[in-house]
């Protein structure tokens, strides 16, 4: 390749995140360095399987040129470290998207992220940002391509500060490329040891063992030495894969650093013949709650390459990381037409049962590292309680749960298990923060009742218990809408008997009812409370409180008005029951809206008019410093 490098005077500007990661790669303290090779070599596996791909309906592309391999060249005397490949190549277009651009939801937030955790170079991988990696060890980088089936070829050069041009290829470059890219790093001088042989070998046997096409290291003699097994390890049988080669497989595969917390691996053979090799991580993958959704499983076809995009597995296990490679799916499937082929629709039916069976698995072997798993992708896991009506008792059996016992987590399993005397439904409560949940004067009267309920303040809980699901032949209630009735569940020893509420309770409601107007679609006796003078609930037939508040700040909400529970016997309800019998509805008006006001509060929300209620509760404070025995509305 020519020395000469060309003038940055017609430099074209990189996107602005990729300016920031460049900074980034520039400057880094990673101190896992040696990632960058495994990047590209994973981008050139990656060419070599789209030209395979595109080649079934087009073989001319391959030509005579049918070996697919990488290639990896030093020249320790101008410092030069060389990777290629012979796949689909790039055309200039392609090359101003790929190597200029980051198109991918979420980039701030990566940067953001990777800025911030130096050590934490997995996450290179994670976001698929690999090729931008090299400059951690290059401070100059030029890329010569020549897409398959055209002639052009171009190069590509960046010093990662100062933009890239992309030019026409001089003549003896572009005799070097046939087909594919060859991308030349200028090593800095802090990075010569990834000239060196035992360097190289020691990065492709750790992290590129098992891409499919061949590693090889050309000598100086000219002679290629292969690095890499290149044989598809799902292929293997289980005996034969010892656990480091696993992680090996994973690292490649998922483009991370980490540990797999759960490998599965099999051959199924009937009416679809397919090998699968899948992994859950140990770290949570940084696109777990990307909106799209997208699943990370790679579909081969007898070792064929297909997609990443053919979603082998519902959304909610989109955390899996892996390959499926199956004998029977059609090999010139376009991507489009693979939702509604039968063969991977059973293909994705029989993996789903199969990584939720090995969870159940794990769970009732190995407790602790099911749990670690839970931590991390519990989330996703419990989006497939809402959306998986087959599976959904599985699931359920498979969530685990805080509650008001104790601060480890919980089963359903354990919590019917435990269940009172009496009490023949599973009680929980949703919110957004689970302290705020254990102080919920809604939880008053179960916990008189010794009564346990599940604290669920994941977003997606608001979600999958509208589904009203059942577990054990018990239902799911929600201590926060509706009706509830503890009343068949009889009191701790240590608990005092609520007292019937007075005859003339009803008048009391209506005059609450009266003052509140529209703000409250009814106002009822509760029979949640215990110590507490009121709180808000949703009607047994709208959505969950939580759920609704989530909603509206998405401008999706549906405006549905609070029921206000009272507590007769709190001295606060009972003080508007004196104003009332007193004719003060001045007072009763103030009263009622500082009560519906406090119990927003309570709930995590906003009084409806914030200087109306300061005004109101700044002279009942003032009245009762001045005068301790003052009832009903100040002076």
């Amino acid at each position: 390749m020519s020395t000469d490098r060309p003038s940055p005077a017609g430099a074209r500007p990189f996107q602005a995140e990729v300016s920031r990661l460049l900074h980034l790669m520039v400057h880094s303290v990673y101190t896992e360095k040696d990632i960058f090779l495994r990047e590209l070599i994973s981008n050139a596996s990656d060419a070599c399987d789209k030209l395979r791909y595109e080649a079934i309906a087009r073989p001319e592309l391959i030509g005579d040129d049918a070996r697919l391999a990488i290639r990896i060249e030093t020249d320790k005397e101008a410092g030069r470290l060389v990777i290629a490949d012979n796949g689909i190549g790039m055309n200039e277009s392609e090359l101003a998207e790929n190597l200029g651009t980051i198109a991918r939801s979420g980039t701030r937030a990566f940067i953001e992220r990777l800025g911030k955790d130096g050590e934490n170079s997995a996450l290179i991988g994670q976001f698929g940002v690999g090729f931008y990696s090299a400059f951690m060890v290059a401070d100059h980088i030029e890329v010569l391509s020549r897409k398959a089936g055209e002639d052009a070829v171009w190069l590509w050069s960046s010093d990662g500060a100062n933009g890239f041009t992309i030019a026409p290829a001089p003549e003896g470059d572009a005799a070097k490329v046939a087909r594919g890219t060859r991308i030349t790093l200028h090593l800095k001088d802090d990075a010569k040891n990834f000239l060196e042989d035992y360097e190289i070998e020691r990065i492709v046997k750790t992290y590129s063992d098992h891409i499919l096409f061949p590693v090889e290291l050309i000598g100086a003699d000219g002679a290629a030495k292969q690095l890499n097994s290149a044989s598809a390890l799902w292929q293997r049988s289980k005996s034969e894969v010892k656990p480091d080669e696993y992680t090996e497989a994973y690292r490649s595969i998922a483009g991370q650093l980490d540990q797999p917390a759960l490998t599965v691996h099999y051959k199924a053979e009937g009416r679809q013949s397919y090998a699968a090799l899948l992994f859950v991580p140990t770290q949570r993958p940084f696109d777990l709650f990307d909106v799209e959704r997208k699943g990370r499983v790679k579909l081969y076809v007898r070792r064929v390459f297909i997609t990443e995009d053919a979603a082998l597995l519902p959304g909610y296990l989109r955390f899996v990381r892996g390959v499926i490679d199956s004998e029977d799916v059609p090999l010139n499937i376009s991507r489009e037409m693979l939702q509604n082929n039968p063969a991977v629709a059973q293909i994705r039916r029989a993996v789903t049962a199969k990584v939720i069976g090995e969870l159940e698995t794990l769970a009732n072997k190995e407790p602790k590292n099911f749990m670690q798993i839970w931590e991390i992708f519990g989330q996703a896991l419990k989006e497939g309680i809402y959306e998986d009506f087959e599976r959904r008792e599985q699931l359920l059996k498979l969530a685990r749960f805080r509650s008001t016992v104790g601060d480890d987590w919980r089963s359903l399993s354990e919590y019917v298990a435990d269940m009172r005397e009496g009490q023949t439904d599973i009680y929980y409560l949703v919110g957004e923060s689970l302290d705020r949940l254990k102080a919920s004067p809604q939880l008053e009267a179960a916990k008189e009742r010794g009564v346990e309920v599940l604290l669920l303040h994941d977003p997606v809980d608001a979600f999958w218990t509208t589904s009203a699901p059942k577990f054990d032949g018990k239902a799911l209630k929600s201590l926060s809408q509706g009706d509830v009735d503890l009343s068949a569940v009889p009191l701790k020893e240590n608990a005092t008997p609520k007292a019937d509420p007075p005859k003339d309770v009803g008048d009391l409601i209506s005059s609450l009812k009266a003052a509140l107007g529209e703000e409250v679609d009814d106002v009822k006796v509760s029979q949640r409370l215990v110590s507490s003078p009121a709180c808000l609930v949703a009607n047994a037939h709208g959505p969950d409180r939580t759920l609704e508040r989530m909603l509206q700040r998405q401008q999706r909400g549906l405006n549905v008005k609070p029921v206000l529970e009272i507590n007769p016997a709190h001295p606060l309800i009972a003080a508007i029951d004196r104003a009332r019998l007193a004719t003060d509805l001045i007072a009763v008006d103030d009263l009622a809206h500082l009560l519906l006001d406090q119990a927003r509060i309570v709930e995590g929300e906003l009084p409806s008019d914030p200087a109306r209620f300061a005004e109101r509760l700044n002279r009942y404070l003032v009245a009762g410093l001045n005068a301790p025995n003052t009832e009903g509305r100040p002076a």
